[in-house]
């Protein structure tokens, strides 16, 4: 069977070349494309602290797809991979792939004949009073299984007659795809397959970009906390100096007043803090197909993830090629490219042949014995005349789909572009940033320090303590924020040259 198959999509293919509609040739990648109107930063800014290391971008390198391997985290490498396991996205975009699919073989069975086995019984009673000449139940061979029966009192007539009637046939069918409709219904169906198999890729790398994400989200909250947690030490020490020396005389009221307030706002930025960081917890447990009761093990820390040195930065041709979202916008106008070739060819005749083998008799054993068997053959062309107009309305919604279709490409085409040349500006200015938070960080942090000490010998007063304070804590938390931003645009920059889905195991044995 499986011969077969092949012989007649072999034929089918052939055939192909008579398909009525537009050829499909794929979009070409963007003349000149490129990611800046002028050339970027082969490296980025660093700075003295964990996750301000120099990054540079090596222009041309394949992706991997176990990218967030670079981040050197056997616990994130761990729940990347339990995330693949059980989160049901994945499952989803596996079924919807595997129904594609199946609708295309369903699709390419219209090339092959149907073939259809009827058997139909049936039993008749025929009046008694009716002439028997031409009784059924005659055999081909001048039987008569009935004959006239004489009632007692002379008076000819019969009994009435009971027959069976059993028919059995095979029925053959075709429609042989003479100007490619089938052909091009069953193009459009493998493009949206096709169209299904990006969406799965996109689910594998946005699920693990959410992940990824999600653990740094984590860090970066956990580092906010412990600075939030300094901060509130400092303001507590700073509170205590402060009675002291009220005790003594060498303090006003006003300013332990104000201290409290200042050590009072401290506190209230760690509630929303621990908030973020259970409901990214949640997050997590979700991601990895958990319930928010079912823990996971791992937890994150900025200093456990090492930023990558070296980023692969693809050539701006092969974008096109690696992005799914591109793809599958790709895969979209062929399938509408052939929709167009099923609607033109709904508009031309119709080809049909039938043929019919069977048998005919009141017994079963005289089916296909002489008189008994019987066989047709019917060919029927039907072109359509007159419809209301609803053949040439579908063909032009069908071009107005191709128009769509091929202005949504090139939509996703330069989104695509734009998506990774954001990236880039944001791998390049964070770094800058973080070195400016680091920078303000050490500086901010001295001028606390020694305006706290001269306080504490009576040559600088509260007022002159708490401005140190304050821009100490905001520059602390800004270096935190900055520091996780780094690793935030990494991430974003592997998902924007297409996660490395075309590495994925089973797409490379494919």
């Amino acid at each position: 069977m499986n011969y077969v198959r092949a012989a007649v999509l072999s034929a089918a293919a052939l055939a192909a070349g008579c398909a009525v509609g537009p050829r499909y040739h794929p979009p070409k990648a963007p003349a000149n494309a490129g990611y800046a109107p002028a050339p970027l930063p082969e490296a980025s800014a660093s700075a003295p602290i964990h996750g301000g290391d120099v990054q540079r971008f090596i222009s041309g390198r394949d992706l991997p797809f176990e990218w967030w391997q670079l981040f050197q985290s056997p616990a994130l490498n761990a729940l990347v991979e339990r995330a693949f396991k059980a989160n049901p996205t994945i499952a989803s975009a596996q079924a919807a792939l595997v129904q594609a699919q199946e609708l295309v073989y369903a699709q390419q069975g219209y090339f092959f004949p149907t073939i259809g086995a009827n058997y139909n019984f049936e039993r008749q009673k025929i009046a008694g009073n009716l002439t028997v000449d031409n009784a059924p139940g005659v055999q081909g061979n001048g039987d008569n299984l009935t004959p006239p029966v004489q009632d007692l009192g002379g008076y000819p007539h019969t009994h009435p007659l009971f027959y069976d009637v059993h028919t059995a046939q095979l029925t053959v069918g075709f429609v042989p795809d003479v100007f490619g409709a089938n052909w091009r219904q069953v193009e459009s169906l493998a493009a949206q397959a096709d169209a299904q198999r990006f969406a799965l890729e996109a689910t594998y790398v946005t699920l693990a970009s959410n992940v990824v994400a999600a653990a740094i989200q984590e860090a970066s909250l956990r580092a906010q906390i412990e600075a939030t947690r300094q901060i509130i030490a400092a303001d507590e020490k700073a509170l205590q100096i402060l009675r002291d020396q009220l005790q003594l005389g060498f303090a006003m009221r006003i300013d332990v007043a104000a201290q409290e307030a200042a050590l009072g706002q401290a506190r209230m930025l760690l509630p929303p803090l621990q908030k973020q960081l259970e409901q990214t917890r949640d997050l997590i447990r979700a991601l990895v197909g958990n319930l928010p009761n079912q823990d996971v093990a791992e937890t994150f820390e900025l200093d456990a993830l090492q930023l990558p040195p070296e980023l692969p930065l693809s050539l701006p041709a092969k974008i096109i090629e690696q992005r799914p979202d591109v793809r599958a916008a790709e895969a979209q106008l062929h399938a509408a490219s052939a929709q167009v070739g099923v609607a033109v060819a709904a508009m031309l005749p119709q080809f049909s042949i039938t043929g019919t083998l069977g048998g005919n008799a009141d017994q079963i054993p005289w089916l296909f014995r002489t008189g008994g068997s019987f066989w047709t053959m019917v060919g029927g062309v039907t072109q359509p005349v007159f419809e209301g107009g609803t053949l040439l309305h579908n063909k032009r919604a069908a071009e107005a789909a191709l128009k769509q279709a091929a202005t949504e490409y090139q939509s996703t085409v330069i989104a695509a572009y734009q998506n990774v040349a954001d990236t880039l500006h944001a791998s390049l200015s964070d770094a800058d940033a973080l070195a400016g938070a680091v920078e303000a960080e050490n500086a901010a942090k001295v001028a606390y320090d020694l305006t706290r000490r001269q306080l504490e010998a009576g040559y600088a007063n509260y007022l002159a303590l708490l401005s140190a304070e304050t821009a100490y804590n905001q520059a602390l938390l800004a270096r935190v924020q900055a520091q996780a931003t780094r690793y935030g645009d990494t991430i974003a920059l592997f998902q924007a040259l297409g996660g490395g889905w075309w590495n994925r195991k089973e797409v490379a044995a494919r």
